[in-house]
């Protein structure tokens, strides 16, 4: 078992879940169950897969919901990329969390390969 409260990727995905509440904020209200909802459900997906994961007895199993909290980071992309396409969201603010989202895949894919094996 690991400790997921040290761990560096949970921490900045709970950073980036915060941010995500902040701009979905801003969206309408129409998409309340829409973009809002699907949005905040795939950040908080993030930081949950790895910390469910950290609390399972095997590496192998550790290795798997990190793997699945890859895939919410790729489904949160996609959602970015629409409200971005929408004009939902700001350039800015779709620059920022996307590059973050990319550095939390590279924390992301290192411990997958690390606890793979």
């Amino acid at each position: 078992m690991h400790n997921y409260k040290e761990l560096i990727v949970w921490k900045r995905s709970i950073k980036l879940t915060d941010e995500i509440y902040k701009i979905t904020r801003i969206l309408p209200l129409d998409e309340k169950f829409g973009l809002v909802s699907q949005m905040r459900g795939s950040a908080i997906s993030i930081s949950s897969n790895i910390s469910e994961g950290a609390g399972r007895k095997t590496d192998k199993d550790f290795s798997h919901f990190l793997a699945v909290a890859h895939g919410s980071i790729c489904e949160l992309e996609s959602q970015l990329y629409v409200s971005l396409e929408l004009e939902l969201i700001k350039n800015d603010d779709f620059n920022r969390i996307t590059e973050e989202l990319t550095e939390i895949q590279k924390m992301l894919y290192a411990l997958i390969i690390k606890f793979g094996n």
